[in-house]
């Protein structure tokens, strides 16, 4: 298999698995945040503070509307050669690097603040760079003018 090839395959293994998680984690929390909580997947207002889950909230709301879909749609046409799928992909590896950055400067802005106490930031400092890499790693693969492999 070539590499560009294995690259593909990657890129769109991990796209599907990460958009599921998506789907499960923003997407569920976009529809009713405190089963998002009640599920793990998103933080309560005595933890992080009312300010704190708004934030989370517009996140998830923002993934369920635009960015899943986005990477969704993206991911299928992609791989059905259409080139503005990959147009699309690379707009969703942007938005997959810069969401994990915003929410990481946030934490430690927020550190201190009144009502703020999240019990497992060193979750989010193992998870959300390892989701920036990999957006990282799909931008810089899709920009770089590869393609789908040959049928």
């Amino acid at each position: 298999m070539r590499k560009q090839a294995a690259s593909f395959w990657f890129l769109q293994v991990s796209g599907w698995l990460f958009a599921a998680y998506l789907i499960v984690a923003q997407g569920v929390s976009a529809l009713s945040y405190d089963y998002g909580v009640a599920m793990g997947t998103q933080e309560s207002a005595t933890q992080i503070s009312e300010v704190g889950t708004a934030f989370w909230y517009g996140f998830a709301f923002g993934d369920a509307v635009f960015y899943i879909p986005l990477l969704v749609v993206g991911l299928v046409a992609f791989a059905k050669g259409h080139g503005w799928g990959r147009g699309l992909l690379i707009a969703a590896m942007g938005i997959t690097v810069y969401w994990p950055v915003v929410c990481l400067s946030a934490i430690v802005a927020a550190r201190g603040a009144p009502g703020w106490n999240l019990p497992k930031e060193s979750d989010y400092w193992i998870v959300l760079p390892l989701i920036a890499l990999w957006g990282a790693w799909g931008l810089s693969w899709l920009v770089s003018g590869s393609r789908q492999p040959a049928s």
